[in-house]
């Protein structure tokens, strides 16, 4: 049975129906997609581990305890204490890594491991993990793959993320998915490096459940 804690971080995640997969090339850069989006009603963040000092940025934001704060591409056991440690609550890694599981049972976080097929569905459950990362999700079927696993696991939370955007989230809640990850729609570091907070809010605004700010 799922610890009391980690339970109630699946059901946030559940109810936030989309997660900020935030990856820049630069800790600034990803600092103020945060705030940004933040400004827009959004609480939950992936930060990935390709962004450098990614750690130190981890620590800030999980400070503010209105923020629930993840790490993500975590390649390894050390760098997923280095995230639990600056506070991380879930980890995240594209691939099915067992290494991962033991550190986040110790810090009662929630842990993401990636799959495609159903082979890889079964061993990221054997490896511990709490929700499965169906990675890359647009390019290997989009929705229907996603409610074709879905079919032949019931129950399992399944996270799609790669390719999903505004216009598509409604379509892979449908077909079964517990909440998506969403990263370059969301996070267009193009966009936040010209100063364009509008295209960031816009895109934000259109997630399922965000009205336009005041």
């Amino acid at each position: 049975m799922m610890p009391a804690d980690k339970t109630s971080l699946i059901a946030q995640l559940r109810a936030a129906r989309v997660v900020p997969v935030i990856r820049t090339s630069d800790a600034a850069t990803a600092a103020t997609a945060v705030a940004w989006l933040r400004a827009e009603g959004l609480r939950i963040f992936e930060i990935t581990l390709t962004i450098p000092d990614a750690p130190r940025l981890i620590a800030e934001l999980a400070a503010d305890p209105t923020l629930l704060i993840g790490a993500g591409t975590v390649p390894d056991a050390a760098s997923a204490k280095a995230c639990l440690d600056a506070g991380a609550k879930f980890l995240v890694a594209p691939w099915v890594d067992a290494s991962l599981s033991a550190p986040c049972r110790a810090a009662d976080a929630a842990l993401m491991l990636g799959a495609l097929t159903p082979t890889e569905v079964r061993a990221a459950l054997a490896a511990g993990a709490d929700v499965v990362k169906i990675f890359p999700a647009s390019s290997v079927g989009g929705p229907g793959h996603i409610k074709a696993l879905a079919s032949v696991f019931p129950g399992v939370a399944f996270c799609p993320t790669g390719g999903v955007e505004p216009g598509n989230v409604a379509a892979f809640l449908a077909a079964g998915a517990a909440f998506v990850g969403m990263g370059g729609a969301l996070v267009d570091e193009k966009a936040i490096r010209a100063g364009n907070r509008a295209a960031i809010a816009a895109v934000a605004q259109a997630l399922p459940g965000m009205a336009p700010s005041a």
